[in-house]
């Protein structure tokens, strides 16, 4: 039953007449009808792979090694990266395994995905998970062994989670693991050690788990205990990122040294980045507070929901913050960056929803 398409949805996931040829089936249907079908075929799988992989959410993973680059207090270069590329195969690897884990319970909650729905089949998402797995741990070992060292306990992680942690009191700290330890990467790729970025990662570890806890209910509701918690978090985590200044690492205090021939103008003043990491943290805020408020007044599924995208949104300007906060202003604007190019992204692949279940 999972190999063939539900009832009435069309190959992009929308709804076509149950009965009867989708608007222009007739015309293809005679002479010629043979390459548009091929390119209809083609697009939807396209789209149900995408669908799969929650590719709107992609946005989120490069942040990880640049904060994390930012926070050991070196200048992102070749092997930041590749760290980004082993954390983008490796979150990727996660969205496939999620799918496949839960390709049962999604049979009865979101019948409309593209596994229950049979627009990509289980075993080919399984596959997919290996694949990923292997490119993220390959891509991590040409960065140098102290990335292949954080990389391999994050892929565990990841699978962990995916196949035995995910429905368990568990399941939110093992997310919350996966987070800090992609930006651990980052800070191993780039200056081969994470002692100076642990902070940081605790920080997006935090964060992250609050999201997580929230999503567990997304498609039920009825609990106002975890938005209110991760409304809570929010509001301290936001604290933490504008008024408590981090210590610069020691590269960077050195180069912003007035007077040392190695200074440069991505050095500046700790005036210049506090400002920097408060604007940053008020649009981390401004992001994530209000879906958490309104879950909390009303914890119905819509709202869960959006909780939950709204968090998972700000997790960009909480990475650009964090960036900020390590002294690397050029690092946390190009992280920046990445909120509205996401949106962009969504608004043309018609994927506004974006979850991490």
């Amino acid at each position: 039953m999972q190999d063939t398409p539900a009832r009435g949805e069309s190959a992009q996931g929308g709804l076509a007449p149950a009965d009867g040829p989708a608007p222009g089936d007739a015309a293809l249907s005679s002479g010629g009808g043979a390459a548009p079908r091929t390119a209809r075929s083609r697009s939807g799988r396209a789209g149900a792979w995408a669908e799969l992989l929650r590719l709107p959410a992609l946005f989120t993973v490069p942040g990880d090694a640049l904060a994390g680059a930012a926070a050991a207090g070196v200048r992102p270069g070749p092997r930041t990266l590749l760290a980004i590329g082993s954390s983008l195969c490796l979150y990727e690897a996660g969205m496939a395994l999620n799918d496949w884990a839960d390709r049962a319970e999604d049979a009865v909650e979101r019948p409309h995905r593209p596994l229950p729905s049979g627009r990509v089949r289980p075993a080919a998402a399984l596959t997919a998970a290996g694949a990923l797995t292997g490119a993220g741990l390959a891509l991590a070992a040409g960065a140098g062994r102290p990335a292949l060292a954080v990389a391999a306990p994050l892929a565990a992680t990841v699978w962990a989670y995916d196949l035995a942690l995910k429905h368990t009191p568990a399941g939110p700290a093992a997310m919350a693991a996966a987070r800090g330890l992609d930006l651990l990467l980052g800070a191993a790729a780039t200056g081969g050690g994470t002692r100076a970025a642990l902070p940081s990662a605790a920080l997006l570890g935090s964060h992250t788990l609050a999201v997580t806890a929230v999503s567990r209910r997304e498609t039920t509701g009825g609990s106002a205990l975890a938005p209110l918690a991760a409304l809570a978090t929010t509001g301290v985590l936001t604290r933490l990122v504008t008024h408590r200044r981090t210590r610069l690492p020691a590269g960077r205090r050195a180069a912003a040294a007035p007077g040392l021939p190695g200074s440069s103008p991505a050095a500046r003043p700790p005036g210049a980045t506090g400002a920097l990491a408060t604007v940053l943290g008020a649009a981390y805020a401004a992001t994530a507070a209000r879906p958490y408020f309104h879950a909390t007044l009303n914890p119905s599924p819509p709202l869960t929901q959006r909780a939950v995208g709204g968090g998972v949104r700000a997790t960009i300007p909480l990475q650009a913050a964090l960036a900020a906060r390590s002294g690397a202003t050029a690092t946390s604007l190009l992280v920046a960056a990445l909120a509205p190019a996401g949106r962009m992204f969504a608004r043309r692949a018609g994927m506004r929803k974006v979850s991490i279940t």
